[in-house]
């Protein structure tokens, strides 16, 4: 079999002409922006937009500080929250009547077993 030529060429772009994109990249990194009028009329633009971006980055750490601290605080008041309700129930069962009672025999002191009454005065 015989080798066919191929129908297709392929058409390469001509190195001349550089594309804008890749231009304009390796003026930055070389820093050649800097040096023509234009970016230097833009330099105030650019120095705006430069502070808007620090101050915008100091925000973002600003507002995840609070909201660590938040969080910090929400933790504190759920601690102390179980510590009241511990607290309080420890408290209610120190003064129930038997555990006032219990603790009392030892001391010689008796719960009443006789009812509570009423004293009525007679007015003159």
């Amino acid at each position: 079999m015989a080798a066919k030529a191929n129908k297709f060429k392929i058409k390469h772009k001509k190195s001349d002409k550089e594309n804008p994109v890749s231009k304009s990249l390796h003026n930055v990194i070389n820093g050649e922006f800097l040096t023509k009028k234009k970016s230097i009329r833009l330099l105030p633009f650019l120095l705006f937009i430069t502070s808007l971006a620090v101050i915008y980055i100091g925000n973002t750490y600003y507002g995840e500080k609070l909201i660590r601290q938040i969080q910090s605080k929400q933790n504190q008041v759920n601690e102390l929250r179980f510590e009241y309700i511990n607290t309080k129930s420890e408290l209610m069962e120190l003064t129930k009547q038997s555990s006032l009672a219990d603790r009392l025999k030892s001391k010689g002191i008796k719960e009443s077993t006789t009812p509570p009454y009423k004293i009525f005065v007679k007015k003159k």
